[in-house]
């Protein structure tokens, strides 16, 4: 390929290598000089033009880039016609990229003249989606180098792995202290990522977390045509020999691997059951953020059979988020005896179940429950009082009168309670490193109980989320770590913030208590007057 400058006359047959403007004269990069170019540069007074051509035994670039586009793609891909030497390729259905690392390599290793670059290897994609692009350097290429990339493509370097698995079924383990608002989430954060994918879920149970039970509802999900079973359990697994891959076993299942280099989701189970692939799903599978489950479950629709070596090789570029329970960078750690924890509580419901007084200000031992309540925080280590208000706001108001609290108030204290929690965090001092969420219907909550849940939080250990726990049934307060800011003020509707509980596990503590203080919310006046008898 001849590269050099020439006159218009001579330049004929070339191409122009740079956008030329000269007066009212434009000639664009990548124009062929005919006999009109020639008369308008000769008009606009140009006597010398950078130009290439190409030799015997050269291609164009577009020749070239269409040629090997044409060669990697696979099943599932079309390619655009090329342009300025660049042959994009897309999907032409939904599904899951599969790449041939090896072939791309070899392809981009032909010479410097030559790139191909795609998308990362099984990325899902949908029908239409730009997947990778052939782009020639230069305007032309020998012929022999066109040829060698499209042997090194022999056989397609790309493809779409189309979803296959359509029928999925999915159990829900149950431990004291699990929501019912939980499991209801995650079935529909599941149903979600299946979507895409033209997955249902074709059935779902709920059941104990033990293994006969588990085992038995694996089974019948399999004899209603389940072709995936997802199990979302109650308490994360912690080895091999735990409840579910112990259920799995013991169905005549395999479990192939347990673990993933992937975080969030390093607790992910793969194995299967007559031949059905199974899950034992990680808790931050729970969440709708992008995580280790996501890699796993597209692949496993996708029909592709996912490994223990292609579990194991997800390490590269397997840390999705900063690991909660790192320290920050240039975070300033305190001691255990200084540590900043301010208290919110939770004043702005609307009493629904009372079934028309406002329960905050039903009265037990003649005080307000609110109060009760607020003047256990006082009495608290906690560095500050946070009073988020809604419902009757003046009145709860006035039932704190002489206390020395900040109110926060949640307008939209209808739509449920994320909107209160999301009031209380936004009005949390700078200075705090963490916050403790009290419910304000909780009499038996003590400043005792509060003060050793501080006492737990330990951020340079990973102690960063603290809960009550009872006969291994978790309940409230629960102390929250700044670290989580964030996600509070994502929730939404009358859902809590348990889910992220789930999906953090390493980092929560646990607060042994007696009795049922953790636990006992006055919600009806079935409730109230079993407090005032007690």
């Amino acid at each position: 390929m001849k590269f050099g400058p020439a006159s218009p006359a001579d330049a004929v047959g070339g191409v122009t290598v740079h956008t030329l403007r000269q007066g009212s004269l434009v000639l664009k990069k990548g124009t062929t000089i005919g006999a009109v170019e020639v008369e308008a540069l000769t008009r606009a007074g140009v006597k010398e033009i950078v130009v290439v051509r190409l030799e015997d035994g050269d291609v164009s670039e577009d020749v070239a880039a269409a040629g090997i586009a044409q060669a990697v793609a696979g099943d599932g891909i079309n390619v655009e016609r090329a342009f300025t030497g660049r042959a994009n390729l897309f999907a032409a259905r939904p599904g899951v990229l599969v790449i041939d690392r090896a072939k791309v390599d070899r392809i981009n290793d032909v010479d410097e003249a030559i790139t191909f670059a795609t998308l990362a290897a099984y990325k899902p994609v949908v029908e239409g989606e730009m997947i990778a692009t052939v782009k020639l350097i230069p305007f032309g290429v020998e012929a022999k180098l066109r040829d060698a990339a499209v042997a090194a493509a022999s056989g397609g370097a790309l493809r779409i792995a189309p979803y296959v698995i359509k029928r999925v079924g999915i159990v829900s383990t149950l431990l004291p202290g699990l929501s019912p608002k939980v499991v209801e989430k995650t079935l529909r954060v599941t149903a979600e990522r299946l979507a895409p994918a033209g997955a249902t879920i074709v059935a779902e149970r709920r059941v104990p977390h033990d293994e006969s039970t588990l085992k038995d509802a694996i089974k019948e999900l399999l004899g209603l045509g389940a072709e995936l079973v997802i199990v979302f359990g109650a308490s994360a697994i912690a080895d091999r020999r735990d409840v579910i891959p112990a259920a799995i076993s013991g169905i005549g299942g395999e479990v192939e691997h347990f673990g993933m280099p992937v975080d969030p989701g390093n607790l992910l189970l793969i194995g299967n059951a007559n031949g059905v692939p199974v899950l034992g799903a990680p808790g931050c599978a729970r969440s709708p953020v992008e995580n280790g489950f996501d890699w796993v479950l597209m692949r496993l629709l996708a029909g592709l059979k996912v490994t223990r070596s292609d579990l194991t090789s997800m390490g590269v570029g397997g840390l999705l988020m900063e690991i909660v329970t790192r320290p920050q960078p240039r975070e300033s750690l305190a001691t255990d005896t200084n540590r900043n924890v301010a208290a919110i509580i939770l004043a702005a419901g609307r009493s629904t179940r009372m079934g028309g007084p406002n329960k905050l200000l039903a009265e037990l031992g003649g005080k307000p429950l609110v109060r009760i309540v607020t003047e256990q925080a006082l009495a608290s280590r906690a560095q500050g009082v946070i009073v988020v208000t809604g419902h009757q706001a003046n009145d709860v108001q006035n039932a704190l009168h002489g206390l020395n609290v900040t109110f926060a108030h949640n307008p939209d204290f209808a739509e449920g309670l994320a909107g209160s929690v999301k009031a209380g965090i936004a009005a949390v001092p700078n200075s705090a490193d963490g916050a403790v969420i009290c419910l304000g219907d909780m009499p038996l909550i003590e400043a005792r109980l509060i003060d050793r849940m501080i006492e737990s939080f330990a951020p340079d250990r990973g102690n960063l989320i603290v809960v009550p726990v009872s006969d291994g049934r978790r309940g409230n307060p629960v102390l929250w770590s700044r670290r989580f800011f964030n996600e509070l003020m994502t929730l939404d509707g009358d859902i809590g913030a348990r889910h992220l509980i789930a999906k953090h596990g390493e980092a929560v503590a646990e607060v042994p208590v007696e009795g049922h203080s953790a636990f006992l919310d006055i919600d009806t006046p079935e409730a109230l007057e079993t407090a005032r008898s007690s």
